[in-house]
């Protein structure tokens, strides 16, 4: 049984990430969305509220989890016995460092093989950050994100009362 891991930071999740999830609850026996606390890149959303809102995205895949961690991915992988790591490529620009990343990980969790899926060619050019800003100016972000993920964008960014 093949038992993926999906890890991110998911500040928010977007269409771009659900897509890579959809394809891969296709592919794979199981589906871990692993969503990590990640405090140094500062997040928007709280680490539980980011686990929320993967699985309020999800939750139509039976075959799909969703969990929050802050270890090591190896460990993770160990812990959730994991035999492939799953990282999405939206550029060349990507390639550079998540070729670092499936070298590492190769050393520290070789029980593990590293895989790659490009996004639709409509997401291609989407990001957390992206979204992030334009919900920060006041911008629409629903071409972009699920609906429980807009609503969560615009409490956050509600104008003070």
């Amino acid at each position: 049984m093949n038992r993926v891991l999906y890890p991110g930071t998911f500040d928010p999740i977007t269409k771009g990430h659900g897509d890579l999830v959809e394809r891969a609850s296709r592919l794979f026996d199981e589906v871990v969305v692993a969503v990590a606390a990640s405090p140094k890149k500062n997040p928007l959303f709280p680490l539980e509220r980011r686990v929320e809102l993967a699985k309020a995205v999800t939750a139509h895949l039976p075959n799909v989890e969703v969990i929050g961690f802050s270890c090591l991915l190896a460990t993770l992988v160990e812990q959730q016995k994991a035999t492939i790591i799953l990282r999405g490529l939206r550029a060349v620009s990507d390639f550079e460092f998540e070729f670092q990343l499936a070298n590492m990980n190769r050393v520290l969790a070789p029980q593990a093989e590293s895989m790659f899926l490009t996004p639709s060619e409509h997401y291609s050019y989407l990001s957390s950050t992206l979204v992030r800003e334009i919900a920060a100016l006041g911008g629409d972000v629903t071409k972009f994100v699920h609906p429980t993920v807009h609503q969560a964008l615009l409490e956050r960014f509600a104008p003070a009362s």
